[in-house]
């Protein structure tokens, strides 16, 4: 990874961090709790997903990183078209069933389970010295992505939540304040 590239993933990591963080501050268990329709996620299940998720690419990306690299390899999409498709929800498709949220944790545990997800997310981007541009991982609707491909994405993918859970807030039938706690 070049120096560039650590800045860009560094800076989006910690943006789409932001994000969630002020999207999701000061809401009531009723407000986390809400669904605007069913089948729908509430705010807690957006953020459950987004750190179970979290978690599994790291882990993933680490694990991809002890099989040989393979430079003749190439991306099937390029970097910021990879970032306009996942943040902005071009292509949707349903959450694998071992990432949908089952309410592994309470309320109050979701944004520092994420929190701490993201940590270890930025910790590996800001010391790996690893070629991440040599190691492949496919991804099931995306198609083959470089391992600097999936930091990207993890950012994005926080984002597209993010909007999600905007829309959620923004539904008719939210809580409001006053009545939400």
């Amino acid at each position: 990874m070049t120096s560039a590239e650590r800045e860009v993933i560094l800076k989006n990591l910690a943006e789409s961090r932001d994000r969630l963080r002020a999207t999701t501050q000061g809401l009531s268990k009723t407000q986390l709790a809400y669904r605007a329709a069913p089948g729908r996620w509430s705010v807690a299940e957006n953020m459950e997903h987004l750190a179970v998720v979290e978690t599994g690419i790291l882990s993933m990306i680490e694990k991809g990183l002890e099989a040989p690299s393979d430079s003749s390899k190439r991306s099937a999409m390029d970097d910021s078209g990879l970032i306009a498709d996942v943040a902005g929800r071009i292509t949707r498709f349903p959450a694998p069933e071992f990432l949908v949220p089952t309410g592994r944790w309470r309320e109050e545990e979701l944004l520092p389970q994420f929190d701490a997800a993201r940590r270890r997310t930025r910790e590996f981007a800001a010391a790996t010295n690893a070629d991440l541009r040599s190691h492949f991982l496919p991804h099931p609707i995306m198609g083959e992505l470089d391992c600097y491909q999936w930091l990207l994405l993890m950012a994005a993918h926080c984002d597209r939540h993010c909007t999600q859970i905007e829309e959620v807030k923004a539904s008719t039938g939210f809580p409001r304040a006053a009545a939400a706690s």
